[in-house]
């Protein structure tokens, strides 16, 4: 008997969250897509068997710090296609969480609580207003997909080459400026992805990585 109990409430055109839906102690999968909410309720904090959520494509502007009390979120968390201009604080709780996409949103900073999702192997902030990322990002030690296409970066920082594990960085149509040398001696780069990227001289080191086997977009 499988103990993985969803409900999947997507494109139901519910506009609110019917209440009942947060006695479902029990959930391990929620999905709320496509709903048109513009709000989520903190009693969203009480689903703590979650291990997936799904409030991808509404019109949310903020989800509740509550959710960092589903401290057992390990597998998705889809917050994308929403009006998000930041994410809770909370956050910095869910620390088995290996994928997050917050993309599509009005973020105009990286929310530095997610340096603390140590367990993060893929992480999608797409087409944001992102200007700039922390140096407390080199904390994602797992991370092996960083998306961050159409935000607004000039440059990464040099801790972004202590992330062992990384394999894949999008960088389209950001108006980069310069980028770290050191990101060519990053040991598992498979693919530097920088089209629609006009602003950007060729650097010397793209050879290096493409000598080695990994794949430079331009």
């Amino acid at each position: 008997m499988s103990d993985d109990l969803t409900l999947n409430l997507w494109k139901k055109n519910l506009g609110s969250v019917p209440e009942t839906v947060w006695d479902r102690t029990d959930l391990t999968s929620l999905i709320l897509a496509d709903n048109g909410l513009t709000e989520v309720s903190e009693r969203l904090g009480e689903l703590i068997s979650l291990r997936m959520l799904d409030l991808g494509h509404n019109q949310l502007t903020h989800v509740p710090e509550s959710l960092g009390n589903i401290t057992g979120l390990s597998d998705f968390l889809y917050l994308h296609d929403n009006r998000l201009t930041d994410l809770p604080h909370s956050i910095a709780r869910l620390r088995k969480l290996r994928y997050l996409n917050a993309g599509e949103n009005q973020l105009q900073s990286f929310p530095e609580p997610l340096c603390e999702l140590s367990s993060l192997v893929e992480l999608r902030l797409t087409q944001n207003s992102i200007s700039s990322l922390p140096d407390c990002i080199v904390h994602l030690k797992n991370l092996r997909e960083l998306h961050l296409r159409n935000n607004q970066l000039t440059t990464l920082p040099h801790s972004i080459a202590d992330l062992a594990e990384l394999r894949h960085i999008d960088l389209r149509g950001n108006p980069l400026e310069s980028l770290p040398a050191c990101i060519a001696d990053m040991p598992k780069l498979e693919k530097l992805d920088l089209r629609w990227v006009h602003s950007l001289p060729s650097q010397p080191w793209f050879s290096t990585l493409e000598v080695r086997g990994c794949l430079v977009y331009r």
